[in-house]
């Protein structure tokens, strides 16, 4: 809001040296100007000049023009959020933009509100030319996202363009309760980056989350592939885990890089809030990819000494998948018994002749540990028993 510092005020009509200095100037007295050997351009409807405060009063501020002629800020065009006309004095200079070249007492009109408002575009053309951030007021909420305030300016900041921060999450996507979330957020300052920018269309869209993007990749790139990290679970979802760590970073630990073993959910060996190491394997733009077993010794180097083929093993069925059953041997290590090495008649489903929980015995068929494979069989424990039994019969009748 305009504010004119009363120290230097005077009232224009009665301040002598302020007539003499507003003396009116008409355009035929312009146009005398402007054919002298020291011409000067006279200013366009819609152009944006410099003044200098010759007069302050309640109503109106008066500019001198480059000694072309007086302009006139007065009323509604006073209005401007800019820092720029705050506590105006005599002497000051300032912008404005031209809205006529006379009025009815010869003088230039001006609006500073106007020229705040043309200001804050190229402003803003600056700004995305140096790929800036900027501070957005929200001022509204609608389904599709909020809407901000930049100066005197209007945008829009899609709710796809939210940070995880401020992004509502609402189970089941219901409108009415995303709108609830989005209206919290009015009267909040938020760092933005402009992503799409037209004047003459009044189009200012603004995106949160590539500010917070930037933010987060200059604190990246403090660390490098194969630094170890501590951070604090933040979310659990079935593809994996996200950890805190550092100045408000995050990174994805997938569901496989979380133990040696095959698990079905983060959730089976992670918790929310729970403090956990990693390290760090890779990055893509501002996105962290963390592994947590990476820290731990790899199991399957000591299964090659624990377990052979041809060794009897009990194991727990965890999974029962159309290829076969996937068994628990120990707390790392898992094998896999295949379909066509479990006795089944032809066309019998594996869950008739077991479920998951089962402890059952396994014959070794084979072992990779490079590759962290472990081949079970029922059938060959089966078979062998079968074998057995027959020699055992055969010896009973030579006797």
């Amino acid at each position: 809001m305009l504010k004119i510092n009363s120290a230097k005020t005077s009232t224009p009509l009665k301040n002598p040296s302020l007539k003499k200095s507003r003396k009116k100037t008409t355009i035929k007295e312009m146009e005398k100007m402007l054919t002298g050997k020291e011409a000067k351009l006279m200013p366009k409807i819609g152009d944006l000049i410099k003044g200098e405060v010759i007069g302050l009063s309640k109503k109106a501020i008066y500019l001198d023009i480059d000694g072309l002629t007086t302009g006139i800020v007065r009323g509604y065009e006073l209005l401007s959020e800019s820092r720029e006309y705050s506590n105006l004095k005599i002497g000051d200079k300032v912008a404005a933009l031209v809205l006529d070249l006379e009025n009815e007492s010869g003088e230039m009109e001006l609006s500073f509100r106007q020229a705040s408002y043309e200001k804050g575009w190229k402003n803003l053309e600056d700004l995305l030319q140096k790929k800036e951030t900027i501070s957005v007021r929200v001022i509204e909420a609608n389904k599709g996202g909020l809407i901000v305030k930049f100066g005197q300016i209007i945008g829009f900041l899609p709710t796809s363009q939210l940070s995880k921060e401020y992004y509502p999450l609402v189970e089941g996507g219901i409108k009415n309760k995303i709108l609830e979330k989005l209206k919290q957020l009015i009267g909040k300052t938020l760092r933005v980056k402009i992503i799409d920018l037209l004047e003459r269309e009044n189009k200012l869209v603004v995106s949160e989350k590539a500010a917070q993007r930037e933010i987060q990749e200059k604190a990246l790139a403090k660390y490098k592939l194969g630094d170890i990290i501590e951070g604090e679970v933040s979310s659990l979802m079935p593809f994996g885990a996200l950890v805190k760590f550092g100045e408000n970073l995050e990174g994805l630990v997938h569901i496989s890089e979380i133990v040696w073993g095959k698990i079905n959910h983060p959730q089976d060996v992670l918790k929310i809030g729970q403090f956990v190491r990693a390290k760090i394997i890779g990055f893509e733009g501002a996105k962290v990819f963390l592994s947590i077993k990476n820290l731990i010794e790899d199991p399957w180097k000591k299964a090659a000494k624990k377990y052979k083929i041809g060794q009897k093993v009990k194991g727990e069925i965890v999974k029962i998948a159309s290829f076969g059953f996937l068994v628990k041997l120990d707390k790392q290590i898992q094998g896999l018994a295949h379909l066509s090495e479990l006795p089944l008649e032809p066309e019998q489903n594996p869950r008739e002749i077991a479920k998951v929980g089962d402890v059952l015995e396994f014959k070794i068929i084979n072992i990779e540990p490079e590759d962290h494979r472990l081949g079970l069989s029922l059938k060959a424990l089966k078979e062998e028993v079968i074998g057995n039994s027959n020699n055992n019969s055969n010896n009973n009748r030579l006797k």
